[in-house]
């Protein structure tokens, strides 16, 4: 089934689209000239090989879960944008996996590594587009323009999907590397049982969420509706 989007909406996600994509093309360009200008000492974690390879920060990158979620906003806005979308099943769960993961990027970020975290220069202007204003920007351009009916309990199972991909992705990469994205799931310090208790914590989290988003789903139809 076809879903028709007004030229407001799409307007809409063809913003949100375009910030999304210039906050991922600002953090790959400074990966690829290995510009970042990084302060990581902690020998597990991405960032402290300095004289890493192209290769190598590049599979850095992908296995960070900013840049996924990020991504997944980028891809399903731009479809959105686009124009009258098939809301097939996958392009269901990908639409609430869009706001999911980027509210759940912002608020991590905003909780746990921003009180941490060093920027300078353009690693600033990557790191707000991608943490702070993508994040912002999507949650309102759902609240405003959905599409509305697209959030049932079958979709919030199938959102499952995408996060446990970038598990299994960045736990795979860590095992040939010995080397993690985020301090809660350093394996090489922490070790697998207290890293998939924090990556279980997060998924529950990201249940309950998408519980919320679904309840808001339905307030904001009903409110539709009078």
């Amino acid at each position: 089934m076809d879903t028709t989007l007004s030229p407001s909406a799409r307007r809409w996600f063809a913003v949100n689209a375009v910030v999304a994509w210039l906050g991922l093309a600002v953090s790959l360009t400074l990966t690829v000239t290995a510009l970042y200008p990084s302060t990581v000492t902690i020998p597990t974690r991405y960032g402290s090989d300095h004289a890493a390879g192209l290769g190598s920060r590049l599979a850095d990158w992908f296995s960070y879960f900013t840049i996924w979620s990020n991504i997944v906003v980028a891809v399903v806005t731009s479809i959105l944008a686009w124009g009258r979308p098939r809301a097939t099943a996958a392009l269901r769960a990908a639409r609430l996996d869009s706001v999911l993961l980027i509210t759940i990027t912002g608020l991590v970020y905003a909780v746990v590594l921003a009180p941490i975290s060093v920027q300078r220069g353009w690693e600033n202007v990557s790191n707000t587009l991608l943490h702070q204003v993508t994040p912002i920007l999507t949650v309102l351009v759902w609240l405003l323009v959905g599409p509305r009916g697209w959030v049932s309990w079958r979709t919030v199972l199938g959102a499952l999907v995408i996060p446990l991909a970038w598990v299994a992705v960045m736990l795979l990469h860590g095992a040939f590397v010995r080397a993690y994205p985020y301090p809660f799931v350093d394996v090489a310090v922490l070790g697998y049982a207290a890293a998939l208790v924090n990556i279980v914590g997060i998924l529950v989290l990201g249940l309950a969420m998408a519980a919320g988003f679904l309840g808001l789903e339905r307030l904001l139809i009903r409110r539709r509706s009078r």
